[in-house]
């Protein structure tokens, strides 16, 4: 049984757009009468992503928002890290700050997990019929080759391993022991849920509204290299 779901939201710099994917969430009705809780982390914000966030939570009083906030510009890891040690619901998601990722389909990430197969769910932006923005040819090879190299070392079958959307049991998720504060995350935590006994992973196909670098977008080249260093330590060589 669940009885709430905690949204896990890292933001920098999003004063422009965090009070649009709050609304988006404040919409979300979710199935078996769910709650939400919702904890942002702002990782040091150079503009007035505090003060948007605030704003928002006066207006909506109704709503169960948890602020945290780095002192120093940590990474979005570091700020997972935060929402994960803080969530109290059975279960948690990633979300971003941006509106690449749409919380309507929230309800679908938890389909396999309300019919009691899944422990993990994935959304994968590259299966199913959902709606993907065209943006950048590179981006994707980099996005197949990190998620295929990913599968060698853990010997999964997921279509995407660096897809924000991933939901976890909150008691899995908080006895593992993450370390990467910036985008090796997503290869750190894959390849340690990987190693759990009888872990049941799924994967759903999700839409995708991608940003371009003009519009905030802020992984770079650089992560990708840290992403395939992150695999190869987590996942081939098993570092805890």
């Amino acid at each position: 049984m669940i009885k709430k779901l905690s949204i896990v939201i890292p933001a920098y710099n999003e004063a422009a757009t965090i009070h649009l994917i709050l609304d988006k969430i404040k919409d979300v009705q979710l199935d078996n009468e769910i709650e939400k809780e919702i904890l942002i982390i702002n990782d040091c914000s150079k503009d007035d992503t505090k003060g948007a966030i605030q704003n928002y939570i006066s207006n909506n009083n109704e709503l169960n928002i948890q602020y945290f906030e780095h002192s120093i510009n940590k990474g979005k890891g570091a700020a997972l890290h935060t929402g994960i040690k803080n969530a109290s619901g059975e279960y948690l998601v990633i979300q971003d700050a941006d509106l690449e990722y749409d919380p309507a389909e929230y309800n679908g990430l938890l389909k396999p997990v309300l019919l009691g197969f899944a422990d993990v769910v994935y959304g994968s932006r590259f299966m199913g019929s959902h709606p993907h923005r065209i943006l950048f040819f590179w981006h994707s090879i980099g996005n197949g080759f990190l998620t295929f190299l990913s599968n060698i070392c853990t010997n999964l079958n997921l279509t995407d391993m660096e897809t924000c959307y991933k939901l976890f049991r909150t008691d899995i998720i908080q006895n593992i022991s993450l370390n990467e504060n910036r985008f090796g995350f997503e290869p750190e935590v894959t390849a340690k849920i990987s190693r759990i006994p009888k872990i049941r992973i799924y994967e759903i196909g999700i839409s995708y509204y991608g940003r371009t670098y003009e519009e905030g977008k802020k992984i770079g080249w650089k992560d990708g290299f840290r992403a395939i260093y992150c695999i190869l330590k987590y996942g081939l060589f098993k570092a805890k």
